[in-house]
């Protein structure tokens, strides 16, 4: 690892400041994958800025049917709440199996969709949710938000201080993990919201990151059962090969993941 300076911010402009000082900062939440990579010396950031300690970008909340979860706020966190297991347990699956237990207890929301791996789980749940990314600056939809692999739409320095979304009427995750990383090799998020309007999204199979599958959307809004995509072919064009499956078996897996979901909403 190169030196680096590490600065623990007490408020959001604080670490705006702090970021603006350094040569090359880079914000840190849970470090799940920032200090990995700094470890191996491909990353090497001048100043290192934590936000974990910022009690504004904590917690969860609830008003009727709308969630907001800052963006400091756990994978343990998401995974453990009742109040939001209530509206959406399909958000709270997804965060039970993120990872191992060290991960989950680090690892933070906001995090991971500010990174956006390809094969990470949350990005899936954005999509499919019609979920607001809410920054220092504005706020952006989350079909605005995930541009391409390890690409969002966050400027220099912009800070993502929670996410909202409206609890939807039905909604599902499955996923194939992969054996060691527990990172998805195919993961399906399905949501069908209250007014009837269906919203299926895919990672971890996409070569350019996240993305969603409109024939199956389709499908399930004439037809909200499992049955209705069995007669789908998922286009392996523009999905990941690599040394843990091939495209075509990625193609696959996204549909077994999303009758599996379907099934389970």
């Amino acid at each position: 690892m190169y030196q680096t300076t590490y600065h623990r911010a007490a408020s959001v402009d604080e670490a705006l400041r702090l970021h603006a000082g350094g040569e090359e900062s880079k914000y840190v939440s849970g470090g799940m994958t920032l200090i990995p990579t700094m470890k191996q010396r491909l990353a090497a950031p001048t100043d290192l800025i934590d936000l974990r300690r910022i009690a504004s970008l904590k917690g969860i909340s609830i008003s009727g049917k709308t969630v907001r979860i800052g963006a400091a706020t756990t994978h343990y966190e998401v995974s453990s709440s009742a109040e939001l297991r209530a509206v959406c347990p399909a958000i709270c699956d997804l965060a039970a199996h993120i990872g191992d237990p060290h991960v989950r207890h680090m690892g933070t929301i906001g995090g991971s969709i500010a990174n956006d791996d390809p094969a990470a789980d949350y990005p899936s749940a954005m999509l499919a949710l019609g979920a607001t990314i809410v920054t220092n600056k504005r706020e952006i939809a989350a079909s605005d938000f995930f541009v391409g692999m390890f690409e969002t739409a966050l400027e220099d320095g912009e800070i993502i201080t929670s996410i909202s979304f409206d609890a939807p009427a039905k909604a599902a995750y499955a996923k194939f993990p992969n054996p060691a990383s527990r990172y998805a090799m195919a993961g399906v998020f399905v949501a069908r919201d209250a007014g009837g309007t269906v919203r299926v999204a895919v990672t971890g199979a996409g070569s350019n990151g996240v993305f969603r599958q409109t024939d199956m959307e389709a499908a399930l809004s004439a037809n909200w059962s499992a049955d209705a995509i069995a007669g789908i072919t998922v286009d392996p064009a523009d999905l990941l090969s690599d040394i843990h499956g091939s495209a075509e078996y990625r193609a696959n897996l996204v549909k077994v993941m999303a009758k599996r979901a379907v099934a389970a909403a």
